[in-house]
């Protein structure tokens, strides 16, 4: 059986999330056997641009990260977006509640001109994405079910209900019972409440579950003396590319 290539492929980001796909360990060596992967600058020095499935992490915040963002996909026959800032745009975002230029100047100064930079976005908003693996780290293991499941030709199977399920599965007491504010009512579950675990309140750092309740959100705030602001201002470490969505929803 002819072994499947890929490619992965950081933008802008921290790495973290490909450093994840060399943390495997044991899984690794299954994976390498598995598929072929023909660029990884981050562990080969070799690179290839004949793939059929692209891994990539990191958002889009240079015109030459738009260019090539769309070569991938022209190459890539899947996409696949690990990573926050690759799903959501993540923690790039932030940038763009400054404005561009504001957030220039602040980081740049004089030089400002000299880069190339523009307003960060997640990578579907120039390319189609067939599947994402979300969080900030994304979940190993979700990344490797993910290309297994590609493989076989099946749909893998990615969480679609609250952190908040995950925290009950664990026995954690709700951080809110705590005084520590949390978005697990609305966040997508799938890193088996790592956060709450440890006693930290979701960050939604795997973005919103597609249909939250968000009535039940705003009365547990208003059973905690919080308000919807409150709540957006911690969404958005994350999910600022995202927050109007979220922000017209609770109006």
């Amino acid at each position: 059986m002819r072994k499947p290539k890929v490619g992965i492929f950081g933008l802008t980001g921290c790495g973290g999330c490909q450093l994840e796909i060399l943390n495997l360990e044991d899984q690794l060596l299954d994976l390498v056997n598995a598929i072929e992967i023909v660029h990884f600058t981050e562990a080969i020095t070799e690179y290839s641009d004949n793939y059929e499935i692209a891994i990539v992490e990191g958002s889009i915040s240079t015109m030459h990260e738009i260019e090539r963002i769309k070569k991938i996909g022209d190459i890539a026959g899947t996409i696949v977006a690990i990573g926050a800032c690759a799903v959501s745009g993540g923690l790039n975002c932030l940038k763009n509640l400054y404005g561009l230029e504001k957030a220039k100047e602040l980081v740049y100064r004089d030089k400002k001109k000299l880069i190339d930079s523009i307003e960060v976005k997640p990578v579907d908003e120039y390319v189609k994405v067939d599947y994402y693996a979300r969080g900030c780290p994304p979940n190993r293991f979700e990344i490797v079910d993910i290309i297994r499941s590609l493989i076989v030709g099946k749909k893998p199977e990615i969480p679609n209900y609250p952190v908040c399920i995950e925290c009950k599965r664990n026995g954690n007491t709700c951080v809110y019972e705590l005084g520590i504010t949390c978005l697990g009512p609305i966040s997508r579950a799938g890193c088996n409440s790592r956060c709450p675990n440890s006693v930290s309140g979701c960050e939604a750092c795997r973005g919103v579950i597609d249909d939250p309740n968000i009535n039940a959100q705003k009365d547990l705030l208003k059973e905690y003396g919080l308000t919807v602001e409150d709540i957006l201002k911690e969404f958005n470490l994350y999910n600022a590319c995202r927050g109007k969505t979220i922000e017209q929803k609770n109006k």
